[in-house]
């Protein structure tokens, strides 16, 4: 394929986090109350999608994570972890106003993420060759700051971020959006992702080229489709390109 642009996304395509959420979450509780990290992780996957379902983040309504409400939304789902977790509900009330702006800057800079090795030298080989790369990700604005803290953000462009835009992926909006910011059709782009529906289907019912990425850790995917067009680093994709 001949393209122009390469879109990534950003949490578990170009970053991730420097350590499992849940055993981050344990630092920040320590100070104020004990649980074990394992009853943590269970408990956050819990909460993030019971708040989900009842607050989608990304709608745009007054509830969802758009906008100002990026310390609410993720209050609650730090307040259903740690109760979730064991934490005595009376504690974890009295704590939280210290607890959620800690977990919220340590999740907006570098102490809470970090590059994949391959992120940048990627980057700079599509640079030589010519090719645009920019950003689509379902993910609040934080993320914007921890790339630019990164020192990624510049070479990203454009960049959406789905609490932004009130759209996420796999709607075809978003990606119409981007191709508009960056002045290309959707023959000419391609993304790269590591969610097979949000990522790979959802950028292709857009019109644009898709790669599925799955890292050695991940889980593997079994769609045939998907399996074709399917890369284990991001230098991958160079496979795939004329």
């Amino acid at each position: 394929m001949r393209v122009k642009i390469v879109f990534f996304d950003a949490l578990h395509t170009i970053v991730k986090p420097r350590l499992p959420i849940f055993q981050q979450y344990a630092e920040e509780f320590s100070p104020y109350f004990s649980v074990e990290p394992q009853r943590i992780k269970t408990a956050f996957k819990d909460a993030l999608k019971q708040v989900q379902v009842e607050r989608p983040a990304y709608s745009g309504q007054t509830t969802s994570i758009h906008g100002n409400n990026v310390e609410s939304w993720w209050g609650d789902v730090i307040r259903r972890t740690a109760i979730g977790a064991g934490a005595d509900r009376a504690i974890v009330e009295e704590s939280l106003p210290q607890i959620v702006p800690r977990l919220l800057h340590r999740f907006s800079s570098k102490e809470g993420y970090v590059l994949f090795d391959d992120t940048l030298p990627t980057i700079e080989a599509l640079s030589q060759r010519g090719i645009q790369t920019g950003l689509v990700s379902n993910t609040d604005k934080r993320m914007r700051l921890v790339l630019e803290d990164l020192g990624v953000l510049s070479m990203l462009s454009p960049a959406l971020f789905s609490s932004e835009e009130g759209v996420e992926k796999p709607s075809s909006e978003i990606w119409h959006r981007a191709l508009q910011r960056a002045e290309v059709q959707a023959p000419d782009a391609l993304h790269v992702g590591d969610e097979l529906d949000a990522d790979f289907y959802g950028a292709r019912e857009a019109g644009l080229h898709s790669l599925l990425l799955q890292r050695p850790e991940s889980e593997p995917s079994d769609n045939e489709m998907a399996t074709n067009y399917t890369i284990t680093s991001l230098m991958g994709l160079f496979d795939f390109l004329k």
